[in-house]
């Protein structure tokens, strides 16, 4: 049994069990002490975007290889330097998550078997009104880095001449992201629209490369993803480690080196050496807060946004049901790991090798659906590119995968 080790960290002693256990198999390998270790190296910078802030724990129990686990209530069990903060949502749920505050926080969370921070866009003491707005930058297949960042770089035109300050970081994925600090005087709903105004506007500007578009068999381009300024979303926050084969890192950068930014440099190896030596580039963020109000009345100028269509059927929490689409959709899989999302597209496409060939990368949709407390996977097929002669219908799914069928809700 290997033993745990005990760290000082802010002036607290924050253990570490396990500490040598792979959380990413590698090459290279990184175990739970790395992790934790390269927090620490960062921590001014990570603890501005998430400290002080309701968080959920994504806990990869058993590291990256396998799908991580959603834990909205914080461990009842808990160093008296992590506090919480209950969320109310509208289903009539609510939850208790976790609120650091310091380094041995982020500590603590690590230790959790985090990899990534997930933050809520509000403090801990005012859960109703955001301080940030959040615009996810989110490629569809076939989109080249150098398009996302020239729709980065349009948002960052939008948000400035609306009167907010942008700050632009990679995801540490395929995106890109860029943040505004608000002042917390707004309602979710009112921040959701400004960021879908900021969207809109966007696509009005470069309606070859971005798009706001509802649905995404409808999206071509990259999507300007308002949708995380809802309520009940998180996105991972500065400095946050991805779960990707090489610890990749979503990390602030400066305007001017968004332009020749590549991604694949910034990992849990290279990061806290750059910060070392560049301090973070989001440093005066808290000194730039602005006002919604200019988005909001350009948001009535634009005209009520896009809405689900008159006669979209949905079915209720955890059916995965469908609506009517505008698109020739078949759904073929639904899946607990995307490995087995991706193993049913090839069955799919064995069976179907002629239909196959005739597909974009825009026309194969893996979908990532929030469980009740874990990521799975929905395979769907639009058909747009196939002559209507020679669509398969709709088929028994190849597989067929609930979350919800043990799931026991907590009140």
């Amino acid at each position: 049994m290997p033993k745990p080790m005990t760290l000082s960290v802010a002036g607290r002693e924050v253990t570490i069990t396990h500490p040598d256990k792979e959380v990413f198999p590698g090459p290279p390998t990184y175990t739970k002490l790395d992790l934790v270790r390269y927090y620490l190296a960062v921590a001014d910078g990570a603890l501005r975007g998430a400290a002080d802030r309701p968080m959920i724990l994504k806990r990869f129990v058993k590291g990256i290889s396998e799908e991580a686990i959603f834990q909205k209530r914080a461990p009842q069990k808990r160093p008296d330097y992590v506090d919480v903060a209950e969320l109310r949502y509208a289903s009539g749920t609510s939850a208790k998550e976790a609120v650091i505050h310091d380094a041995a926080g982020l500590a603590w969370v690590i230790n959790l078997g985090c990899v990534d921070l997930n933050p809520h866009a509000v403090q801990a003491t005012d859960l109703d009104h955001p301080d940030e707005l959040r615009i996810d930058l989110d490629p569809m297949p076939g989109v080249t880095w150098r398009h996302i960042i020239e729709v980065a770089l349009v948002a960052r035109e939008v948000l400035e001449e609306y009167g907010l300050t942008a700050w632009p970081k990679t995801s540490g994925s395929r995106g890109f992201h860029v943040y505004s600090r608000i002042a917390p005087e707004w309602t979710f709903k009112q921040v959701r629209l400004a960021a879908q105004t900021v969207a809109r506007e966007v696509e009005r500007r470069i309606p070859d490369a971005a798009t706001s578009r509802w649905w995404k068999e409808e999206r071509e381009g990259v999507f300007v993803d308002f949708n995380q300024n809802a309520k009940d979303r998180t996105v991972a926050s500065a400095y946050s480690v991805r779960a990707t084969a090489d610890a990749r890192v979503s990390t602030p950068l400066h305007w001017d080196e968004v332009p020749g930014c590549n991604p694949e440099e910034f990992t849990i190896d290279t990061v806290p050496r750059r910060f070392a030596e560049m301090g973070d580039p989001w440093a005066g963020m808290d000194d730039a807060v602005g006002a919604l109000d200019r988005l909001l009345v350009l948001a009535e100028e634009l005209g009520p946004p896009e809405r689900a269509p008159k006669g979209a059927k949905k079915s209720g929490k955890g059916t995965g049901g469908r609506r009517q689409s505008s698109m020739p959709l078949i759904e073929i899989a639904r899946t607990k790991t995307k490995d087995e999302a991706m193993a049913a597209l090839d069955t799919w496409r064995g069976r179907h090798p002629a239909v196959a060939e005739l597909l974009q990368p825009v026309d194969v949709l893996v979908d990532g659906m929030r469980g009740p407390s874990s990521i799975w996977y929905r395979i769907r097929i639009n058909l747009q590119h196939v002559p209507p002669e020679q669509r398969p219908p709709q088929e028994e799914l190849i597989a067929d995968y609930s979350p919800w069928d043990k799931y026991m809700p907590r009140g």
